[in-house]
């Protein structure tokens, strides 16, 4: 914990000033502040609410020149009192190092138009810090010395949303270029985190979304519908811009990399590696590319021709698939080292059903099936003609996206009737509301505080299930309202088919002794989390097998990051530091985005409606449902962003490792 010496945050005033540090106490609510990276204490902190100054020997007017660099730097330019105001800050600031002292009844006049007329959050929040100071300490700020001190540290500019997102995608900038009528420029953005930009606007479950401020005016911003917008429009790009001539230098072939899995997971991981230079394999044990996108999410909302347009990205870099290659049957891991990788991901996903442990359940029976399987069969039918039959009525277990999937598919194979059956509430099915709504709306019949009490079966078929009534106890520690079954609640179900969608698992038969895994206590892959390193050396992993299921966004994120580690592993033999991720922790440790109000005026202005099928028409068909708005509905759409950026700087003992001297940060950017 830190001891704060002066500053303000939140309106609360701290004044430690004079006093020895042992009569200071600790701020237990601060975490994380004591050391920026290893053996390099944090000396002050500067933030959209306040500052914090945790050593007296800090040069206040000197941190907040770097602090108000970075504004200036990071102003989109398109209101007057942040373009013109940030940068005239600067500057008054920059004249103590020449010597002369600032005009600090100025300064406080441009911090003040700032912060009450800018027009985004950049410029609203970016002076507030520097305003406090001049109203509580404005005896640290006139002792400017002269010369600049070249304080070490570093700044760091994001948003709600950017942090909410596991890919920390720099969502105001791509929405920025969407307004300037540039969706070339905002895909390449999205382009930087990983590849499948069309597949991920049209299946993510929108954590930015949640985060986005509007939901405290009116609705989030359509994030997700505005990536979809400019990977369609530039969707005839895949196959130009992502070329082997994309790859600044190539790596030798003694550091080739094998991946195994061409999931999301797996395909981010080989994309990100061979933008390195990297020469990369893809094992996987399907004939197609996409894992768990391409056979668990249906054809409805992920058409496959848009994923295989983004997975072949993989090809147009240089890399190969080896299709058909299961991993503990075709090869081992000891076999990839034979051949010579000196490093291998393993993506694999998490392809088992999970089994409900209900009596009478017996994974043989006829009309029984995992929902994985289920979903496997709905797109070999789809996409391969495979035969499927289904009629009468049809259950289906379970609350969360896999649940939706099934319940929507069986109604567009032909079923007379669909039951979602979930022993929780609807409020707490982890399924996202928008498929719920939509499953809703094509019929699905919904039997919440409902649960499966004994399988019915009569000669190796499905006949029906029992089914038992649950009510609500008390929350558990996690906050999380408890269930139990109704005493003689029980009665009769038939159904023809039961599909059970409660979870996935990793295929454990993958792995044999020889292969040095560590499975952790859930049955997925131990990994570092920093690193994604596992327990066999040069072995990393991530995704689904070491996080148990997930999102596709969690999993192109995990192959970034795998990237990283992989990189560090093979050119460095170490981890490196990254600064940014540092800040992020701090940010989330400290919750530092999270409860933040709208304290000015804003006008009600709902988000568009995006096109789709009529439930009617697209209950029985397996067309793509929603439709990629028009240019100008994303111009509409793009001008609802609030632009909600914070600029965030800290000030340390010694210099970062992997950021820019602040010292120089009047020149370039001081983020890392």
């Amino acid at each position: 914990m830190a001891r704060v010496i002066y500053g303000i945050w939140d309106g609360a005033v701290h004044d430690n000033r004079g006093k020895i540090p042992v009569d200071i106490p600790e701020d237990g609510n601060l975490r994380g502040f004591d050391t920026f990276n290893e053996g390099n204490r944090i000396k002050a902190f500067i933030g959209d609410r306040g500052f914090l100054v945790f050593d007296p020997d800090v040069d206040l007017a000197e941190a907040f020149f770097q602090h108000m660099t970075r504004v200036a730097q990071d102003s989109c330019g398109k209101c007057t009192p942040c373009r013109i105001g940030a940068p005239l800050i600067r500057d008054a600031l920059a004249n103590g190092r020449d010597g002369r002292r600032p005009s600090w009844k100025d300064v406080e006049a441009l911090a003040r138009q700032m912060a009450e007329t800018s027009l985004c959050g950049l410029g609203k929040t970016g002076a507030i810090a520097l305003l406090d100071a001049l109203k509580h300490f404005p005896d640290h700020l006139a002792d400017h010395p002269t010369g600049g001190t070249g304080q070490y540290g570093m700044s760091y500019t994001t948003a709600p949303c950017i942090e909410a997102c596991p890919s920390k995608i720099d969502v105001p900038h791509y929405i920025d270029y969407i307004k300037d009528g540039q969706p070339d420029r905002s895909l390449g953005v999205i382009l930087r985190k990983y590849p499948m930009a069309a597949t991920c606007g049209r299946v993510c479950v929108r954590f930015c979304e949640m985060a986005c401020r509007r939901n405290l005016v009116d609705q989030p911003v359509g994030i997700k519908t505005l990536k979809r917008y400019v990977a369609d429009k530039q969707k005839t790009l895949h196959g130009s811009i992502f070329t082997a001539d994309r790859v600044a230098e190539h790596k030798p072939q003694s550091m080739r990399v094998a991946v195994v899995g061409a999931g999301p997971a797996g395909v981010s991981c080989a994309y990100h590696l061979l933008l390195r230079g990297y020469q990369v394999d893809v094992f996987e044990s399907a004939e197609e590319a996409g894992g768990m996108a391409r056979s668990g999410i249906p054809s409805y909302r992920l058409p496959k021709d848009v994923l295989k347009s983004e997975t072949d990205t993989i090809r147009h870099l240089g890399g190969q698939f080896r299709f058909g290659q299961t991993l503990g049957r075709d090869f081992s891991i000891g076999d990839l080292k034979e051949q010579g990788y000196k490093a291998v991901f393993l993506g694999l996903g998490c392809s088992r059903g999970t089994l409900m442990g209900t009596p009478g359940e017996d994974p043989t029976l006829d009309g029984y099936y995992s929902g994985i399987d289920f979903l496997l069969h709905v797109h070999n039918h789809v996409e391969h003609g495979q035969p499927i039959r289904i009629k009468g009525d049809v259950a289906v277990v379970g609350g969360g996206n896999v649940a939706m999937d099934c319940v929507r598919s069986a109604l567009r194979l032909g079923a007379d009737t669909v039951h979602l059956i979930y022993r929780r509430t609807e409020k707490d099915m982890p399924a996202d509301h928008e498929e719920i709504e939509a499953a809703r709306k094509e019929g699905v019949i919904f039997h919440c505080l409902t649960n499966p009490s004994h399988i019915l079966s009569e000669n190796g078929r499905i006949t029906g299930v029992d089914l038992v009534a649950m009510r609500q106890t008390q929350p558990d520690q996690k906050g999380r309202i408890g269930v139990e079954p109704i005493d003689g609640s029980d009665h009769f179900f038939r159904c023809d088919m039961l599909i059970s969608a409660i979870g996935q698992q990793i295929d454990k038969t993958a792995f044999s002794a020889e292969d040095g895994i560590q499975l952790d206590k859930w049955g997925c892959i131990a990994t570092d989390p920093a690193t994604l390193y596992t327990t066999r050396f040069g072995v990393f992993a991530g995704g689904d097998c070491a996080t148990g299921p997930s999102t596709l966004i969690h999993a192109m994120a995990a192959g970034l990051k795998a990237a990283r580690g992989i990189d560090d592993y093979l050119r460095y033999g170490h981890v490196r530091f990254f600064p940014r991720s540092r800040m992020r922790q701090i940010l989330s440790d400290n919750r530092l985005l999270a409860g933040e109000c709208i304290e000015v005026p804003v006008a009600h202005q709902y988000r568009i409606d995006i096109p789709e099928l009529a439930p009617e028409i697209r209950k029985r068909t397996f067309a793509e449902v929603e439709r990629s708005i028009s240019a100008e509905e994303a111009y509409h759409e793009a001008n609802r962003c609030l632009r909600c950026y914070r600029v965030y700087s800290v000030v340390t003992e010694l210099p970062i490792p992997g950021a820019r001297p602040m010292a120089l940060a009047g020149q370039t950017s001081m983020g890392a």
